[in-house]
């Protein structure tokens, strides 16, 4: 458990010097005790302090990394229960299970091909998981060799036995894979191939009790690059289990559930499974683990994944900027819209599906959208007309007519004043743009 606030308050310098960002050393080490600050803000605590509040200052879920170059994943180092206090740092890994009784070569390249772009944004399947079903080490290690050949994404080698997992791990032992999974039977020899190679260890109990007690021996062991498996499959005790162990950790500061965690999913019907990677997302495994490989599955889950790895205080939103949609010239219309995400490409959509080529001004509102900007007053005529001069309009086009959201009419007169502009106004919502289009410029 961690130490309390007056714990810490103990082994600070009590200078009150305000350094730290702290209006009194009282309120750093309150701040300290809840994982909203770090000791090294502190710019006078004493080695003896530091070394007392180690356990204080470490964060409540370890940081742990597997893979490396520019797939590799952390997980863990996250500070809260609800996304809302403050935001999730680490978003969770989606691993697809490959077999070594499957057509590896053909799973592992069609893995590959797991990516999607999406309003803007890139998508990846970012783990592959590499299971010894066949109890064969030189068979599985061809498999390891065959996947570790086809991506360079991070990898997972399931496999209880450390003579046959041996095999395969000097394979890609280069590429940091996590090792899964130290048991009560095995994890000394478990450990000791870990720590050879360098290698993240899953650890797996029976239950929270069981994979506490195993935490503590692999520790005192000197081996601390561990992710959490509490071995439970269903849904409703995997939830339960997430929960708890974020909650020790966090809430109790309770070491060995500090932490990653990876789940496994059960259902065999891939829309089951989805859904089932989706709680274990939400609450709060480091790594999920699913068989479903079917892009038109796996997108959901990985939409998902992006909106709940967002800032849910900073809105996501394009750049601020002048679009081209088809090949534009001097005659081609121009449409006004926010820089929310959502709403540019939502009207980049209806404005391609115009057939006409267009420009987009997409006006910087702090990435919200229209009538949320409007009403803040970030969405108004001297705002666009300072962004259409910015984008350089009049050298661009020749009509001197922008189109405006139908929802902001009230801003035509302002705005014609501000920039000297016709101003058109548009439909109220997006899906009216090819119908407005072909019969404004057809």
């Amino acid at each position: 458990m961690g130490l309390t606030g007056l714990e810490i308050y103990k082994h600070l310098p009590k200078t009150n010097c305000k350094d730290c960002g702290a209006p009194t050393c009282l309120a750093f080490a309150m701040s300290l005790a809840s994982g909203k600050a770090s000791l090294d803000a502190c710019p006078h605590v004493t080695e003896e302090g530091k070394a007392a509040l180690e356990s204080a200052s470490a964060p409540p879920i370890k940081l742990v990394k597997i893979g490396t170059g520019d797939y590799e994943l952390e997980l863990g180092d996250e500070t809260e229960l609800f996304r809302h206090d403050k935001r999730f740092f680490h978003p969770t890994g989606v691993a697809v299970l490959i077999s070594d009784n499957e057509d590896v070569a053909a799973k592992a390249a069609a893995f590959e091909e797991l990516e999607f772009d999406r309003v803007g944004l890139h998508y990846i399947t970012d783990v592959v998981a590499v299971k010894c079903d066949s109890g064969d080490g030189a068979k599985y290690k061809s498999a390891v060799e065959t996947v570790a050949g086809k991506t360079e994404k991070a990898m997972i080698l399931i496999c209880e036995d450390p003579a046959l997992l041996e095999g395969a791990v000097e394979v890609v032992a280069a590429r940091k894979p996590l090792l899964y999974a130290a048991t009560a039977d095995n994890y000394e020899k478990m450990v000791e191939l870990a720590k050879a190679k360098n290698c993240p260890l899953a650890v797996r109990g029976k239950d929270l009790e069981e994979t506490a007690d195993l935490v503590e021996k692999i520790t005192a062991l000197d081996y601390k690059e561990l992710v959490l498996d509490s071995g439970a499959r269903d849904t409703s005790k995997v939830l339960a289990d997430l929960t708890q162990i974020r909650r020790s950790a966090i809430r109790k500061r309770f070491r060995p559930f500090g932490y990653p965690t990876i789940a496994f999913t059960s259902k065999e019907d891939p829309l089951e499974e989805v859904i089932q990677a989706g709680v274990y997302l939400s609450k709060y495994a480091s790594i999920v683990v699913l068989k479903a490989s079917a892009k038109e599955h796996l997108l959901p889950l990985l939409t998902w994944r992006q909106n709940l790895y967002t800032d849910p205080q900073k809105p996501i939103a394009v750049e601020p900027a002048l679009y081209e949609v088809g090949e534009v010239d001097e005659n081609s219309p121009v449409y006004c819209t926010t820089n929310f995400s959502l709403t540019y490409f939502i009207v980049e959509g209806e404005v391609e599906n115009s057939r006409i080529p267009s420009y987009i001004l997409s006006v910087d509102t702090g990435g919200i959208s229209v009538l949320t900007a409007y009403a803040d007053n970030k969405f108004n005529g001297e705002i666009i007309a300072k962004a259409m001069k910015e984008a350089g309009l009049d050298e661009k086009v020749n009509h001197k007519k922008i189109v405006i959201p139908g929802h902001v009419a009230v801003l035509q007169g302002t705005l014609e004043e501000e920039s000297g502009w016709e101003v058109l106004v548009g439909p109220r919502e997006a899906a009216g743009i090819p119908k407005f289009a072909k019969e404004t410029f057809g």
